[in-house]
């Protein structure tokens, strides 16, 4: 009898954790969301390039790890319930800012303050501080909520890791419902609305538990005698905080990788990102599940900790070689290998087959670095577990090694994201962190000996090191390409790939897609040169996106034209196309390649193109996109209604702005910005103006069959093709049907799939 209140209380606690977890579920579902529609939005500031992104990811992980650390050193001046209170309080101020933050990022930053980002160092401390205020509150809800409920050291290390289990999961979940769910029928403004719910249901659960706590948690537990240890893992908690700022840098690194290779090898479409960081969540979660019911079995935390994080890069040394090493016929493996081989991408939604869709977007990725991520997450209860000593301290000591693994990861997204993937490439970034992880051997052979496990895991890193394939072998292997001849480049702002399709014939590839051809001759030679024969005088020319250099070539086949400038977001594309020239000196079928090389008129920037138009007022006679798959991610920007709105501010008077219009919607934006559009071909393609462009034929004809021109393109057939499409040219139709919603920066309607 004399037990029954200790029994129910200890009903209480639990019941209080499990509500508490609910809470921070919710809480990390929203943090994800926020995360891929606020990067979504910023990137508009700045480009979608690595540089970019990785500035925005950054700000956001080094908002996060200030927060841990101001979290873990209030947390500990508070009782639990004083900190319950303050979780709910953040989760509420979390959601009034997100309330607002579609309108600070955009209507008021990009909208008005769109010339402060012009410059690298301005835009970045922008970034920083305009995430600072939600990121730091973030980041200290996991000290507070570790504050409100652990009551005794030995249960730290299993309510910590539940805490951490339900908070991840639920990222996984806003991870996967951003792209599939929120931004597709609702738009980024209602997918941030979504997550401010999120913010405010949390905040409930959390008021609602702060009078249970109260009598659940109203005496202060004393200090309890830690688990005991061995005499190796008793070590000073810095030395924690040094090992898990490592793992965090060798875990962010590696996911830069990871996501590198399944984005080329799954030649992914818009919803790629929030699917493979599902996956990688997911695995850090179900570690961090199965850790809870591990951790106080473990006697010895910091051999486990260190195994744990060498056989994370073990795991990855070896998929890698796999990936490369593997025979083209392997049983499964070679539908893979086929796939990658095609230049047609898999398209994800509106498709029955959903075998492609579990092996490109669910088996593969789990394959790759699945078993990592579960790793991941089995060392985090087992860190708590080592360092956990006493109640007060508990949410200092996590805020402080979540600020200290933040911190890591930062530097694994400056470091591996820009630096090492510019010098090294894929294979040789994790060829180095191989070698990083000889430092988690050497540490455990320090403590445990030369005859543990250690020496053989230090062994097999070394040999890792030798067999990890190259850049070329592993490029070419996941292009299909078995006889080497294909181009390959890459750097930090993605891999590009010439591949041959015959004797005189290659592919262009950006990242695993297709984006076009060589030689010069085709669609794209059209879409280039159709603008340039309807303007009156092209002078200054802008493109966006480069591909084969097809269309920006065919942009300039006007003597009056003094200058095309083509901005490229992929940094290899240019160098592979000079490769290619270099390498065919004597082959007829890529001259026009070499004119266009050595054309003085033309200038390549490695840009974002729409980024480069807004922070720059040059004018332009003609301003033209080059084609790009509308599912495609950010294809959007190119295709939303205030891109071409910027365009036209970009024109000269009498400027043409030319686009493919791959679907209606691309179609009723365009027309619904240009007060004068005319239409090619029923409409794929579209020339629009803000002054009168008069249908003169005859002038038309007369310009393109003139010697210059036919000179320029080198063939009377060229000059016959462009003149059919001429031809169809026509003032555009006025949409009779329903009318259909445009697409808009914040609603990229065809790029999700939006009906």
């Amino acid at each position: 009898m004399a037990r029954a209140p200790i029994s129910e209380d200890r009903s209480r606690l639990q019941a209080l954790v499990v509500l508490a977890g609910v809470a921070f579920f919710l809480s990390g579902c929203s943090a994800l969301v926020y995360q891929v529609s606020w990067q979504r939005i910023l990137a508009l500031h700045t480009g979608v390039g690595i540089y970019s992104l990785a500035l925005i990811v950054g700000s956001f992980m080094a908002g996060l790890g200030i927060g841990s650390f101001v979290g873990g050193w209030m947390s500990s001046r508070l009782t639990p319930r004083t900190a319950l209170l303050g979780f709910a309080t953040l989760e509420l101020a979390v959601a009034v800012f997100g309330a607002t933050s579609s309108y600070v990022y955009y209507d008021w930053l990009y909208g008005l303050g769109a010339s402060l980002y012009s410059q690298p160092l301005v835009a970045g401390l922008l970034h920083f501080s305009s995430l600072l205020p939600p990121t730091i509150l973030m980041g200290m809800s996991l000290p507070f909520l570790v504050r409100a409920t652990v009551t005794d050291v030995h249960g730290a290390g299993r309510t910590i890791g539940y805490l951490y289990a339900v908070n991840v999961l639920g990222a996984s979940i806003g991870a996967l419902i951003s792209p599939w769910f929120l931004i597709r029928f609702y738009g980024i403004r209602g997918a941030v609305l979504a997550a401010v719910a999120g913010n405010l249901l949390a905040f409930g659960i959390a008021l609602l538990l702060v009078r249970r706590i109260k009598d659940a948690s109203g005496k202060e537990y004393k200090r309890e005698t830690p688990f005991s240890k061995s005499r190796h893992d008793t070590k000073p908690f810095p030395l924690w905080m040094i090992l898990y700022a490592t793992s965090g840098f060798c875990a962010m690194s590696l996911e830069i990788v990871w996501f590198r290779v399944v984005d080329l090898a799954a030649k992914t479409m818009a919803f790629a990102f929030g699917s493979v960081l599902s996956i990688y969540l997911l695995g850090s979660a179900l570690g961090a599940f199965v850790g809870v019911g591990l951790v106080n079995r473990i006697a010895r935390p910091l051999r486990a900790f260190l195994l744990l994080q060498s056989l994370i890069l073990i795991y990855s040394g070896v998929g890698l070689y796999l990936l490369v090493a593997l025979p083209p016929d392997t049983p499964y493996f070679s539908w893979f290998y086929a796939y990658w081989g095609k230049a047609r991408a898999f398209v994800l939604v509106g498709s029955s087959l959903t075998e492609p869709a579990f092996k490109l977007y669910f088996l593969l990725p789990a394959l790759l670095f699945g078993p990592p991520t579960v790793l991941m997450g089995l060392s985090f209860p087992i860190l708590q577990r080592a360092v956990q000593d006493e109640v007060r301290t508990s949410g200092r000591k996590v805020g402080f090694l979540q600020a200290a693994n933040i911190a890591g990861s930062v530097a694994g997204t400056v470091l591996t994201g820009i630096l090492l993937l510019n010098w090294l490439g894929t294979s040789g970034s994790v060829r180095w962190l191989l070698l990083c992880g000889l430092i988690f051997a050497a540490l455990g052979i320090r403590y445990y000996g030369t005859r543990s496990i250690f020496t053989g895991v230090g062994a097999i890193l070394v040999v890792l090191v030798l067999l990890l394939p190259g850049q070329e072998r592993l490029w070419h292997r996941l292009h299909g390409v078995q006889n080497g001849t294909a181009i390959i480049g890459e750097d930090a702002t993605g891999v590009a790939a010439l591949v041959p399709e015959g004797p005189h014939r290659f592919r262009v590839y950006v990242n695993g897609k297709s984006h076009s051809w060589l030689p010069f001759g085709g669609p794209h030679t059209k879409l280039g040169a159709l603008p340039a024969i309807v303007h009156p005088e092209p002078r200054d020319v802008a493109i966006i996106g480069l591909g084969s250099g097809d269309t920006a070539w065919a942009a300039g086949l006007r003597q009056e034209t003094r200058s095309v400038t083509v901005y490229e977001i992929s940094g290899p594309q240019p160098r592979i196309l000079e490769a290619l020239n270099q390498s065919s000196t004597s082959n007829r079928d890529f001259e026009k390649l070499k004119t266009f090389l050595e054309d003085p008129r033309i200038r390549i920037e490695v840009t974002d193109g729409r980024k480069a138009l807004e922070h720059n007022d040059r004018l332009y006679d003609i301003i033209q996109a080059d084609p790009l798959n509308p599912r495609m991610a950010y294809s959007g920007n190119i295709y939303s209604l205030e891109f071409f709105q910027l365009c036209s501010k970009r024109l000269k008077p009498g400027g043409i702005m030319c686009t493919w219009a791959p679907t209606p919607r691309v179609y009723e934006t365009f027309r619904s910005v240009f007060p004068y559009v005319l239409e090619i071909e029923g409409g794929g393609i579209l020339l629009g103006s803000n002054r009168l462009v008069r249908i003169q034929r005859a002038v038309w004809r007369d310009r393109l069959l003139s010697p210059d021109v036919v000179s320029y393109l080198g063939s009377p057939g060229f000059a016959q093709i462009i003149l059919n499409s001429l031809r169809t040219l026509k003032k555009a139709r006025v949409h009779k049907g329903p009318s259909l919603k445009l697409n808009l920066d914040l609603f990229p309607r065809d790029e999700f799939f939006t009906r």
